[in-house]
């Protein structure tokens, strides 16, 4: 019952922020040029490198053969292809300004490029929607973080904790 009147609240929030027709809610920012774009893309570099070094540590001590650990390594799997994607996205619209965005409408955007050749706006459209690939990591991260909980607690690891 408690997870019916949750998934009642939830539509009826999202229907009222589509009816009200807030304004665009852009899935990469922008940052402060040069030095905020720099630090932060170095940033997603870190991050990169931290997950890819998370999945061989994972893998090396064979931690991937129990589910719990397994599903953090897809996480990190999903995490790395999300940085990348978002790293691209980044140098392509504020560091080599190859790209134009401009909203036409309320549903529509305008994407021009340097070339046009369309291939380029296209592949942008692509990976502006970083977000099937930073959502599926956030699942993968929660459903391990979970089964390695209930393993925890079906061994008697908490030992007494609430």
């Amino acid at each position: 019952m408690r997870k019916m009147r949750f998934a009642l609240l939830f539509t009826i929030i999202s229907l009222a922020g589509f009816l009200l027709d807030a304004d665009a809610v852009l899935a990469t920012q922008a940052h402060g040029a040069p030095e905020g774009i720099y630090a932060h893309q170095a940033a997603h570099i870190f991050f990169i490198i931290a997950m890819g070094i998370l999945i061989y540590w994972l893998r090396a001590r064979g931690l991937v053969r129990e589910s719990g650990w397994r599903f953090i390594q897809y996480s990190a799997l999903f995490f790395i292809l999300w940085s990348v994607d978002t790293f691209l996205v980044h140098l392509l619209d504020e560091q080599l300004n190859f790209i134009q965005a401009t909203r036409i409408g309320p549903w529509q955007i305008r994407i021009d490029d340097p070339f046009n050749n369309n291939i380029l706006g296209i592949f942008y459209y692509i990976i502006k929607l970083d977000h099937l690939l930073c959502l599926p990591a956030l699942l993968f991260l929660y459903a391990g973080l979970k089964r390695l909980f209930v393993n925890s607690d079906m061994n008697g690891i908490r030992n007494g904790l609430p």
